[in-house]
């Protein structure tokens, strides 16, 4: 490798991160749901009927939109969804 290039991991991972997954609730009952919409084109339209459906079994929801779907969520959103939530749906549109 020439002197002058260097090659760098955007990652500044060098191996895939492990993270056991949450337990998943029982129920929905009492507990309230996440919704957050990525930004992508039309992905509102599925979490304004995943949204609905919840509604209708008398189950809390509260919705969120990243600013754009090229970056990761925002730090303040992601700590404001873990405050007001228990669970999450995250989806989009492709």
């Amino acid at each position: 490798m020439n002197a002058s290039h260097i090659l760098l991991d955007p990652t500044a991972e060098r191996a895939s991160a492990v993270r056991a997954l949450q337990p998943r609730p029982a129920t929905l009952e009492g507990l309230v749901v996440g919704i957050l919409d990525i930004s992508k084109a039309r992905g509102n339209i599925f979490l304004d009927r995943i949204a609905e459906q919840l509604a209708e079994r008398g189950i809390g929801v509260k919705r969120y939109r990243k600013p754009t779907f090229t970056r990761v969520a925002p730090v303040a959103l992601k700590q404001q969804i873990g405050a007001e939530c228990h669970v999450v749906i995250e989806g989009l549109a492709d």
